[in-house]
C-alpha cells in the first residue's frame, strides 16, 4: 500500500488515505471541467472509512447526471479544489489528483463522460472510455 496524502495550496486542508484507492479516473463531464478549470477532473477514489481529513473544505453542490447530488470540496482560504463526495455513493471520497503530495501516484484506469470531452482534449488512447458514468 502506498501512502496517499495531500491537501490544498495553503495547507489549511490536509488528508491522508489509510488504504489504496478503489479506482483512479479522469472525468470529462461539464461540471468537472468547470470545477477543475481544465479539460477534466483527475480523481482518485477512496473508501470514506479509510480517509482522515484535517480542516474543513467548503462544498459546492450540483445535481449530477444520475439525478443525485455531487459535492465538490475546496479550500475556503486559498480556493484549491481538493475533494468530491457523491450522494449515490456515500461510502466513497474522491480527491483531486493535483492535490496529492505526490501526484505521480495517480494512475488513471479510465475516462468517464467522454461525450463531454473537447476536441482539444487528447485522451490517453490506451485507457477504456465510457461515454457516461462507470456503467455507461
Amino acid at each position: 500500500m502506498s501512502t496517499y496524502s495531500g491537501g490544498c495550496a495553503c495547507g489549511a486542508i490536509r488528508y491522508q488515505a489509510h488504504a489504496d484507492p478503489i479506482i483512479m479516473l479522469n472525468c470529462h463531464c461539464r461540471d468537472c471541467q468547470r470545477a477543475s478549470g481544465s479539460a477534466y477532473a483527475a480523481i482518485a477514489v477512496f473508501r470514506l472509512a479509510a480517509m482522515q481529513v484535517e480542516g474543513a473544505p467548503r462544498y459546492h453542490s450540483v445535481i449530477g447526471g444520475s439525478g443525485k447530488k455531487v459535492e465538490r470540496g475546496f479550500c475556503p482560504a486559498c480556493g484549491s479544489p481538493v475533494c468530491a463526495k457523491l450522494e449515490h455513493l456515500p461510502d466513497v471520497f474522491g480527491v483531486q489528483a493535483a492535490s496529492l503530495d505526490d501526484p505521480a501516484l495517480f494512475k488513471p484506469a479510465m475516462d468517464l463522460f467522454t461525450t463531454g470531452a473537447h476536441a482539444w482534449d487528447h485522451m490517453d488512447p490506451s485507457l477504456p472510455k465510457k461515454p457516461r458514468g462507470t456503467k455507461g
